[in-house]
């Protein structure tokens, strides 16, 4: 059913409009049919305030909407008809899902609006991105109120040992993969793959390839969802890239090829090394060049950072290669159809709209500029110096996407203030407290 012919079916009664934060929560209200008949029209109020909080609803300074000169006012949020979908447990007349996006100034700082305006601007220069997302997470046979009452600690995992594709511990969990299954389907995920992954209770599922907004908008959708299944079985899952000192590095991976206006694919050189072609080269080359000082885009928060400790298997550089997983950028594929490269940077805690987006203006950036790459990683890049890096801490990360001309070119001024603000409010809120490794160290003796 579209989102007009739910309009004009009499047994509809309420929809629920929605919008994805900076943290890739989704906010929003259930309206009316008769109420969204109007915001159809003439868009539906919501406080951009929503766009400086963190995810318990703790407020980050946001310069100009909550600091002394803000007022707490709604901005317009347009609805996008073509995202109509069904919630999976609502009943008929009741089960509409409709995203949305602010307009106006607040579009600025929207992540799905300026993945709007990055995918418009790559369309200008003549190319057509196709991309897919992966998701890790870790799921637990733990309640919120459950894990809380252990301080978040000695949680017990859905499964008790590490299991990389085992389909041992994947048979015995059948009920939780075929109900994640069931939930896509209304909700229009296009659900590739799901697996074990390594961890205890640590898994991965896979969005298909492709176009515009749809594999962002998925994986809002499946990250927003997927822990209300956990929910409503009396489980709970965490994105944090590390959620104890034994876990390793939870994140997303960004799978990306471009086509041009005809639908070639641009990356595709079949007298290249591996089929590399120079518009590919071109693109890595900006990958290396920009990534970097948008860190923070990928790595939104304290916890982001811990992700690389010594021993995890995350990125050790802004390197890459061809299949090799000890690179932060690795080609995939073997054909024009299959040729990609794999974005490895982002954390689970990163917004699918903003990694998008900084993923797709870096490496476009880089064909209209012929940015060269630097060389391949052959072998383990573990043991290699990276000739670039990303930002080791937030602070950095801060100060480097400050000083981004190029992210406020392509993201927007008030996007990179707006953004390093809260995160700056977030770091200095954190930087307050004293960790109960700390107190273990150093209370008695140190």
């Amino acid at each position: 059913m579209t989102f007009d012919d739910y309009l004009a079916d009499p047994a509809s009664r309420f929809a629920t409009v929605a919008m994805a934060d900076t943290n890739g929560l989704l906010r929003g209200q259930m309206v009316s049919l008769s109420s969204l008949k109007g915001i159809a029209r003439a868009g539906m109020g919501m406080a951009p305030a929503q766009l400086a909080l963190d995810p318990t609803d703790v407020h980050l300074n946001l310069p100009g909407v909550n600091d002394d000169s803000g007022d707490f006012h709604d901005d317009p949020l347009k609805v996008d008809p073509a995202t109509a979908r069904r919630l999976p447990w609502s009943k008929p007349g009741h089960d509409l899902l409709v995203l949305s996006n602010f307009t106006g100034a607040s579009a600025e700082l929207c992540p799905r609006s300026i993945l709007t305006r990055v995918l418009a601007r790559a369309a200008e220069a003549g190319f057509f991105p196709k991309y897919g997302m992966e998701l890790e997470y870790t799921l637990f046979d733990e309640t919120p109120e459950s894990a809380r009452a252990k301080g978040y600690r000695n949680l017990k995992p859905a499964t008790l040992h590490a299991s990389h594709d085992l389909i041992l511990y994947q048979a015995v969990q059948t009920e939780w993969y075929e109900a994640l299954a069931a939930i896509c389907e209304p909700l229009k995920i296009n659900l590739a793959k799901m697996h074990e992954e390594i961890g205890a209770g640590f898994m991965e599922c896979c969005i298909g390839a492709g176009e515009g907004l749809e594999p962002a908008d998925q994986l809002v959708l499946l990250k927003n969802f997927l822990r209300a299944l956990a929910l409503r079985q009396g489980k709970s899952v965490t994105f944090m890239p590390r959620w104890n000192e034994q876990a390793d590095s939870q994140s997303i991976h960004l799978h990306i090829s471009l086509k041009d206006k005809s639908g070639t694919p641009v990356f595709w050189d079949a007298a290249g090394k591996n089929g590399v072609s120079q518009t590919f080269r071109h693109f890595l080359g900006g990958l290396q060049k920009y990534i970097g000082d948008m860190t923070l885009v990928f790595q939104p928060t304290v916890n982001s950072y811990r992700r690389f400790a010594p021993g995890t298997f995350a990125p050790p550089g802004l390197t890459w290669g061809y299949e090799n997983r000890t690179t932060c950028f690795r080609l995939v594929g073997h054909d024009p159809g299959s040729l990609r490269v794999e974005n490895r940077l982002p954390g689970a805690d990163s917004n699918p709209y903003l990694t998008a987006a900084a993923t797709i203006a870096a490496g476009v950036a880089g064909i209209l500029e012929k940015a060269e790459p630097e060389a391949e990683v052959i072998g383990s890049g573990y043991a290699q110096e990276p000739a670039r890096d990303f930002a080791r801490s937030m602070p950095e990360a801060i100060d480097r996407l400050k000083a981004s001309d190029f992210a406020r070119d392509w993201l927007g001024p008030r996007f990179v203030e707006g953004f390093t603000a809260t995160r700056q409010s977030q770091y200095d809120e954190f930087r307050r407290k004293v960790p109960d490794v700390e107190l273990e160290r150093f209370f008695d003796l140190g």
